[in-house]
């Protein structure tokens, strides 16, 4: 197996780029001399075409678990886009924090450091506020609406346009997630959470959403924000209760210190893909369509992908299956009932509690130029029946008229 020493020492010899494509598209047992072998043809490969353009591409996660477990696409996206233009584009992708964390990312593409970065819409709409606007506590029933709103043609105007006329960014593609509770060790002997009253008085840590935060807040939990590199220790020793975020997130990150996965589908988690919308505008059109295209086949990746590796990678299904990173770290998937997700959404959304949304509805309407954005969001999100799976949602080209209707038969 790669330990990081290694695939270190592999990425100084044939690039940190090469050596995570080949990686990430191996399977079985990959040893150090099937990596290198795998990288040095990758390389090779992609060198072999003098680029026209050269992209950087940050991706703020640590070691290649979150590519395997979270399948959001920078890599797909990166063969695919290399491929399509035989190599006039060379994007070289780059991983850690050395450049940016996730908060920052946003910031690097707004300032021309980088042209393409991914992060949680959550952490970039503290630098870009619009982001925002995918936060409301269940304004999307389901991942299907999710993958069903970000085909849509209309997502371009609700969402794309502002982001690039207000924050410079052009949103390409996402993985569909719905934030719930990830219950820390002090809960592990404790009976399964089953009502939205059991909620009330623990301490969660929350993101960077301020949506979020007020959400938990509603459904009258102590929402703190805390750093990521501080909650890990938090959840072990007891110091919080849990944390809101997604399945695979965790599973990437600190399974052995969670014990209850609650299924409170309170609001989005979208790991997506964006890049400076000036340096999108200014390449040729050839370029332009391939750019898109790319994104297109990545979002179909992400959206059948994803939903495969929740089940079998991550573990977050009932019956669960044992070979995965919540089986065997004991972590229980916990569904709540109907009636108790409708409690919640009756508690913290604007459909039944208006008014604490108000002015975050104002800001958000005024940006998109008088649309009333949650409603014409949660609009589209309920076109498609109630039961929809994911990976039923039919893929569109967003940005072109005329596209299928999406909608299952």
């Amino acid at each position: 197996m790669i330990n990081r020493r290694n695939f270190l020492r592999l990425a100084k010899t044939f690039g940190w780029s090469s050596t995570l494509l080949a990686a990430t598209a191996m399977t079985g047992t990959v040893s150090v001399a099937r990596l290198a072998q795998a990288a040095q043809a990758v390389q090779t490969k992609r060198e072999k075409q003098k680029p026209r353009l050269r992209m950087t591409y940050v991706v703020p996660v640590l070691g290649d678990a979150p590519f395997r477990i979270g399948k959001f696409g920078p890599p797909e996206f990166v063969r695919d886009l290399e491929e399509r233009t035989n190599g006039e584009i060379r994007v070289e992708l780059i991983t850690g924090m050395e450049i940016c964390n996730q908060l920052e990312c946003v910031k690097r593409a707004q300032q021309g450091i980088v042209e393409l970065f991914m992060s949680g819409t959550q952490n970039s709409a503290t630098a870009a506020p619009y982001y925002n606007v995918l936060d409301f506590p269940y304004l999307f029933p389901s991942r299907a609406a999710q993958n069903y709103f970000i085909y849509h043609p209309k997502s371009e105007k609700i969402l794309r346009e502002p982001l690039r006329k207000h924050h410079g960014i052009h949103f390409l593609f996402t993985s569909c997630r719905l934030r719930g509770l990830m219950m820390g060790k002090k809960w592990e002997k404790r009976a399964d959470i089953s009502r939205i009253s059991e909620l009330e008085g623990l301490t969660i840590r929350v993101t960077a959403s301020q949506l979020g935060k007020l959400a938990l807040q509603l459904l009258k939990t102590n929402a703190v924000p805390m750093p990521w590199n501080e909650t890990a220790n938090a959840l072990q020793y007891g110091l919080i209760d849990g944390m809101e975020s997604w399945e695979s997130a965790v599973a990437a990150a600190m399974p052995q210190v969670i014990s209850q996965v609650v299924d409170l589908r309170l609001f989005s988690g979208f790991g997506h893909t964006a890049m400076n919308a000036a340096v999108f505008d200014k390449l040729p059109p050839d370029l332009q369509a391939a750019v898109m295209e790319s994104a297109y086949v990545t979002q179909m990746f992400c959206q059948l992908a994803s939903e495969a590796s929740l089940v079998n990678t991550v573990g977050a299904s009932n019956p669960q299956k044992a070979d995965t990173i919540f089986g065997r770290n004991k972590v229980r998937f916990v569904e709540l009932s109907p009636a108790q997700l409708r409690q919640a959404e009756q508690l913290c959304a604007p459909k039944y509690n208006p008014a604490p949304w108000t002015q975050w509805r104002t800001k958000l309407d005024r940006m998109a130029g008088g649309i009333d954005t949650y409603q014409a969001i949660y609009d589209i999100a309920r076109e498609i029946p109630v039961g929809t799976l994911a990976e039923n949602v039919m893929p569109r080209r967003w940005w072109k008229a005329g596209e299928e209707n999406g909608v299952p038969s």
